[in-house]
C-alpha cells in the first residue's frame, strides 16, 4: 500500500538543454516529465524526486507550491 502523501508539490521548470550531457542526465529529465526548455511539471515533493531534482539541478529550477 502507498503511504498517503504530505501533499507539498515542487514545480520543476527545465532552463538547460540536454544536448552534450551524459546519457543518465537526459533520462533523468524524462523522468521528471520535461522534453523541452521553459517546460514545467509540478510533482510530489517525495525523496526521489528531490534526488533526481538534484542531479540535473544545473538543467532544471525548483520552486516550492
Amino acid at each position: 500500500m502507498a503511504q498517503a502523501s504530505s501533499g507539498k508539490k515542487v514545480r520543476v521548470t527545465q532552463i538547460g538543454s540536454p544536448i552534450g550531457r551524459p546519457k543518465d542526465q537526459r533520462q533523468t529529465l524524462v523522468g521528471l516529465g520535461l522534453n523541452k526548455l521553459h517546460r514545467s511539471r509540478e510533482l510530489e515533493d517525495t525523496p526521489a524526486v528531490r534526488g533526481m531534482i538534484a542531479k540535473v539541478s544545473h538543467l532544471v529550477r525548483c520552486e516550492d507550491v
